[in-house]
């Protein structure tokens, strides 16, 4: 495994390589989530290239970039474990300069994720086209906990007609059913109990879904039922297009949760 830190080292390497890329972006603090990503990636490509970048243009104002967790040395042992042939750790004067050419979300990226947190969307477009230019992977791997920011990565390929076939990878979970997040480190000990209300709600409401029960208001109240004593940002029954819906469509819907535990926000979906 080798360690990359400027853009003329990747692009050296990249210029040799003639087999499959699997590449997956991260900000690091890799947990088992990632891991799945990464062990896919492996499995379907002849070479594997993960970033590791806490991407600045993506955090508003008062949120969390400072405090965003690093375990460096921790991750480059999972990639090395993991069979990572490369892992790229630029530094933020390397992936930017103070006048930008700048990325601009569509606007289906300013419902939900996107009105909580305005511009969000936009950063991340910016830099995993940044990422996409330089690893130019056969295939990328994105988690679908993250359902919109994977919506937009799709649409953006799509759309600049990148030769780039993204690869959605399920959501993993402890095994009490919590979605793994790097922000978990934060929740204490009480709020990691509440949170397992999150995923209780959607498994609540996918087996009303089982039973028959299609409309969207009895789904979000019987949700909202069982994460009464959380801080509920939102839930919200869309489409793949992100257009919120007053039936289930069966294998064209997301039902997605927010909530707020202190400082710290979860999110979490189910498929359907």
């Amino acid at each position: 495994m080798e360690i990359l830190t400027t853009i003329e080292q990747l692009r050296n390497i990249r210029k040799n390589i003639t087999s499959s890329v699997g590449f997956v972006p991260t900000m690091g603090a890799l947990h088992d989530g990632h891991i799945s990503l990464i062990k896919k990636a492996r499995e379907e490509n002849d070479i594997v290239i993960v970033s590791i970048f806490v991407n600045p243009t993506q955090f508003l104002p008062g949120e969390d970039l400072d405090k965003y967790p690093k375990k460096d040395e921790a991750d480059k042992k999972i990639c090395e474990i993991c069979k990572v042939d490369y892992i790229f750790m630029p530094e933020i004067s390397t992936m930017y300069e103070e006048d930008e050419v700048l990325i601009k979300a569509p606007s289906k990226s300013y419902v939900l994720e996107g009105k909580t947190r305005p511009g969000h969307f936009d950063g991340v477009l910016q830099v995993v086209l940044k990422l996409f230019n330089l690893t130019k992977p056969t295939n990328a791997y994105f988690g679908k906990k993250d359902a919109q920011q994977l919506t937009l990565i799709q649409q953006m390929v799509k759309n600049l007609f990148l030769d780039i076939n993204i690869v959605p990878c399920e959501i993993v979970r402890e095994k009490d059913g919590l979605a793994l997040s790097s922000r978990n480190i934060y929740l204490s000990e009480t709020q990691r109990k509440e949170a397992l209300l999150i995923s209780k709600s959607l498994y609540q409401a996918a087996s009303l879904v089982g039973k028959k029960e299609i409309k969207s208001k009895v789904l979000k109240a019987k949700m909202y039922e069982i994460m009464k004593d959380l801080d509920v940002e939102y839930i919200a029954i869309v489409n793949r297009d992100f257009i919120q819906i007053e039936e289930i469509e069966l294998k064209n819907t997301i039902i997605l949760v927010v909530a707020r535990f202190g400082n710290t926000r979860l999110l979490d979906n189910i498929w359907i």
